[in-house]
């Protein structure tokens, strides 16, 4: 659940809007990009389902007996992705949003 905290942590400031004490400033000065962000949890999520596939397979193929680790990790792995998936929807939700906005 990092990458959550991580996403939560992300503060975006519009472009071109300012306060009257800030200058407006079109690139954030500190902290990760987004893209930085994104890439680093999508590497996460892909890295989490390919291990629960080979614990799965190590189960079948009978090269451990665990079944509780072989459950947990695919647990893990399926519930990163549903959040990567719900992630993607708010990310489009919003996309849509900004694109019917007339200005």
């Amino acid at each position: 659940m990092d990458a959550l905290k991580q996403l939560q942590n992300l503060q975006i400031k519009p472009v071109g809007i300012s306060s009257p004490q800030e200058p407006a400033s079109p690139i954030p000065t500190e902290g990760p990009s987004f893209k930085d962000v994104l890439m680093k949890n999508l590497n996460e999520v892909n890295q989490m389902q390919q291990d629960a596939d080979k614990q799965v397979e190590d189960f079948v193929t009978g090269r451990t007996n665990n079944l509780g680790e072989v459950l947990s990790a695919t647990q893990k792995a399926s519930m990163a992705f549903s959040m990567l998936t719900q992630i993607r929807n708010k990310l489009q939700d919003t996309y849509d949003e900004l694109k019917n906005l007339r200005i």
